[in-house]
């Protein structure tokens, strides 16, 4: 399994021989409602396209322009399948996408004898709506991964422990009024109980980004990677918190003593 990091809530995923682009925000600014004034965020540096050619699978977690995001859906082929989502599954079948699977939670999508996708509660995104995680397995290999970017992690994830690598969170972002929307620190620390992940990778951070917009005033990050890891110390558990740079490779070995190399 290789992992690259592509900001924010993106990822290309290398496993059972496919490349799966997840949450993909590769091209444009990225914006919610067409409101810059409001929020606003932007690359420093474009990322090579060579990063997402070949690819086999687009995967996407939630139908919210930052992890379905609309000018990147918009420049990629619409003969890639896409997994995601049921909002997520109608956003792209409404840019033309031809082979789009909704998954609700609890249900699989399965490349046969190599790879399965298991859909399970993830994030609120309404009062009526909860977006997706993911588990993915390979089936040849045996090693597996889950995704949830928003650190809200259904109990029922852990029929599937252990895991080998859990890409979430590691930091909490709060708004006056409505609280932490962004849930890293106690979500990663539940997580690395359930899962018992050999390492963490975090999620939602802004690797190589500018920001702008009134929002700023009010969004207030909190915790660190330091502190996850003296949490993870006291209850004795020995997931490795794997911070990484944007466009770098890294491989997942088979063996917890030696979990991550480089490219």
């Amino acid at each position: 399994m290789y992992l690259t990091w592509l900001d924010s809530n993106s990822w290309l995923i290398e496993i059972a021989n496919k490349r799966i682009l997840l949450d993909p925000w590769l091209v444009g600014s990225l914006t919610f409602g067409d409101t810059p004034w409001f929020f606003k965020a932007d690359r420093r540096s474009p990322l090579p396209v060579s990063i997402y050619e070949n690819i086999d699978l687009i995967l996407l977690s939630q139908g919210l322009p930052d992890h379905a995001h609309p000018p990147t859906l918009k420049v990629l082929s619409r003969i890639i399948p896409i997994v995601g989502s049921p909002s997520a599954a109608k956003l792209t079948q409404e840019l033309g996408y031809t082979n789009v699977t909704a998954l609700a939670h609890d249900q699989v999508f399965s490349i046969p004898n190599l790879l399965e996708i298991h859909a399970v509660k993830g994030s609120p995104t309404g009062p009526t709506t909860t977006e997706n995680g993911y588990i993915l397995k390979d089936l040849g290999e045996g090693t597996s991964l889950y995704y949830e970017p928003h650190g809200y992690h259904t109990p029922t994830i852990q029929a599937f422990a252990p895991v080998d690598v859990v890409i979430t969170p590691i930091l909490d972002l709060r708004l006056p009024l409505l609280g932490t929307i962004i849930q890293g620190q106690q979500g990663a620390l539940q997580v690395a109980k359930w899962l018992k992940p050999r390492i963490i990778l975090p999620t939602a951070g802004d690797g190589d980004l500018i920001y702008s917009g009134f929002l700023l005033n009010f969004l207030k990050a909190e915790g660190s990677a330091d502190m996850l890891r003296s949490q993870f110390q006291s209850h004795n558990l020995d997931t490795q918190i794997l911070e990484v740079k944007v466009g770098e490779r890294r491989q997942v070995s088979q063996t917890r003593n030696d979990a991550v190399a480089s490219r």
